[in-house]
């Protein structure tokens, strides 16, 4: 058979004419290395994907940066400072819900350093051979990006300590009492947390960071001009008005407000075939189930759950999920924080109860034995 390499240029590696090469598979456009005998990185860039989108449409400098003033401030400052000195960025633990640019600042800091990034999930570090595997291959000064950092092994967080303040691993050598402990240095680098959970942190871990930052949820304002920003990337017409209405839908959350541009884009290029405006884009986002106040199917479920099933509350976690057919951690994590930040749930002592404002939210009576305390007083009064 002939060698693939004295193959035809006009060609891939199936033999296929190039022009012709079929873009549904992206598992077929890997080819292997003839020097390494191993397969290149596959190519599904020529195929669009959400995530592949939500990448292109991320800011490439802190100076495009919509939002987080205070947190990009003070990156900015961090960052040129250790660029100037040459060294290593101090580690930097990054706390707040998803969605918010953890992880599009983490590359940032590496852009504005001009080194490298290595991203992995925790989940994915199942053992200590896996977190030595992405240490020793680090460059100086690169970054090593954790996302859900929370969610990492305790054996592989011990392992992790020396890494981040002495720059070296520990590895051992021998069983029983001949067992040695052999030091390997470590180039110096940066590790970027990312957690949406900073209460399931230790507190060696959290410690061990110089740089803490918590991102918050943004405004309806930031939001819109990221919607316009987007929309430019994206070549889509939308108004300033359209632009408004999905950041105020967006429950202050960058990624959400990216994904309603998208599903409104789908409206409007097969039922109106022109400009996102208004009256329009308001009624394609409640087809979506989104409300006027961002609030979607499940979070309006878990409210009548709490009123209608519980009386209005207390009730626990455990129950609730139980009830909307949802994990624990998932409402914990994806719905509560911004129920809670916009008043819609009380979190007591005794489990979770909806407010005054969810009543008025859902249009329904609220009887003054399921309110917290603190609203039948304001009430009263």
């Amino acid at each position: 058979m002939e060698h693939d390499a004295d193959r035809d240029s006009s060609t891939d590696f199936a033999g296929r004419p190039r022009d012709r090469e079929p873009v549904v598979l992206a598992a077929e456009h890997s080819r292997p290395n003839l020097a390494t005998g191993r397969a290149e990185e596959l190519r599904p860039a020529r195929v669009a994907h959400e995530d592949a989108l939500d990448a292109a449409l991320r800011p490439r400098s802190f100076d495009e940066y919509i939002g987080q003033h205070r947190v990009v401030d003070n990156l900015r400052v961090f960052v040129e400072a250790a660029r100037r000195r040459g060294e290593a960025l101090d580690h930097v633990l990054f706390c707040g819900p998803p969605g918010l640019g953890k992880t599009t600042l983490a590359h940032l800091i590496a852009g504005a350093l001009g080194v490298g990034i290595r991203p992995i999930g925790a989940p994915a570090i199942e053992h200590k051979g896996t977190l030595a595997s992405y240490l020793t291959g680090l460059a100086e000064r690169e970054v090593l990006f954790i996302d859900e950092i929370h969610r990492l092994q305790p054996i592989v967080e011990e392992y992790l300590y020396p890494a981040m303040e002495d720059y070296r691993l520990e590895i051992p050598v021998g069983d029983g009492p001949a067992a040695q402990l052999i030091a390997m240095a470590l180039p110096r680098f940066t590790l970027v947390g990312a957690t949406t959970r900073t209460g399931l942190l230790t507190s060696p871990l959290r410690d061990r960071f110089g740089i803490v930052l918590r991102l918050d949820y943004y405004t309806p304002e930031e939001l819109a001009e990221i919607v316009r920003r987007s929309a430019l990337r994206l070549k889509i017409d939308i108004s300033p008005r359209s632009c408004l209405t999905i950041g105020k839908r967006a429950r202050g959350t960058p990624r959400i407000a990216n994904r309603l541009l998208r599903r409104v884009r789908d409206f409007t290029e097969v039922e109106h075939t022109g400009a996102i405006e208004e009256p329009y884009c308001g009624r394609w986002l409640s087809r979506l189930g989104v409300d006027d106040l961002g609030l979607d199917e499940m979070d309006r479920a878990l409210l009548r759950t709490i009123i209608e099933r519980f009386d209005g509350g207390p009730v626990g976690i455990e129950s609730l999920a139980a009830a909307v057919s949802e994990e624990a951690d998932t409402l914990e994590d994806v719905y509560e924080p911004y129920l809670i930040q916009e008043g819609f749930i009380s979190r007591t002592p005794r489990g979770r109860v909806a407010t005054r404002r969810a009543y008025e939210h859902l249009n329904l009576p609220p009887r003054a034995g399921n309110l917290p305390q603190s609203q039948i007083q304001t009430k009263l009064f």
